[in-house]
């Protein structure tokens, strides 16, 4: 008898309450203006869509990634109602093609995935900017193993600035900072956290 595997994300979202909840991250509301006006964003991991429908509502055109159907659904409510309207593609980032030279911008919110993975995911996000285009990038680093306040439980899944510069060569970097910052979103990230946060844009065609 065949059985299929239950997506662990499709879990977490499956409740009616939002787990990292309805309004964007701190980083991203604060910075938001680096992006070229009205222009295209992708948001990596967008989950249950509070990001990807804070950017619409800013006037961009914003499509989302993320694996997890039930998380996908979940935006498109919330984008219905705040009137917006978001582009969701279902895809494990594994599969994903990042389109060459066609974002102004990437966003990547608490983004976590294997090294090797990351790595490539993140020369793809280079190259899938045109010039003049921002990538905007908070995650936790791994430091936040001994805080418990949020995100992955393996070190393989943090991140350094050291290392997503090797990563993201090819961008200038205008923010760049590892900081310890009080993370309150939803049910999901409720405390004194360590963070990387990034900025970069890329200033010329690779």
């Amino acid at each position: 008898m065949r059985t299929h595997s239950i997506n662990p994300w499709d879990q977490r979202y499956g409740d009616a309450q939002y787990y990292y909840g309805t309004e964007p991250n701190d980083f991203l509301r604060d910075h938001v203006r680096v992006f070229p006006v009205g222009g295209e964003i992708l948001s990596l991991g967008e989950g249950e869509g509070r990001n990807a429908v804070f950017l619409s509502k800013m006037g961009f055109k914003v499509s989302a990634v993320d694996g997890s159907q039930v998380g996908l659904n979940k935006m498109q409510v919330l984008a219905a109602r705040h009137k917006v309207q978001v582009t969701p593609i279902l895809a494990d980032l594994q599969n994903y093609q990042i389109r060459e030279m066609s974002w102004d911008g990437v966003i990547s919110i608490w983004c976590h995935l294997p090294r090797d993975l990351r790595r490539l995911v993140h020369q793809s996000v280079v190259r899938g900017l045109k010039v003049g285009g921002v990538f905007l990038l908070e995650a936790y680093r791994p430091e936040q193993l001994e805080y418990k306040t949020g995100g992955p439980a393996s070190v393989e899944l943090l991140m350094t600035m050291s290392e997503l510069r090797q990563e993201l060569m090819g961008l200038e970097w205008t923010h760049c900072d590892e900081i310890i910052r009080d993370v309150h979103e939803g049910v999901g990230h409720f405390g004194k956290s360590a963070v990387v946060q990034m900025i970069g844009v890329k200033r010329e065609s690779l």
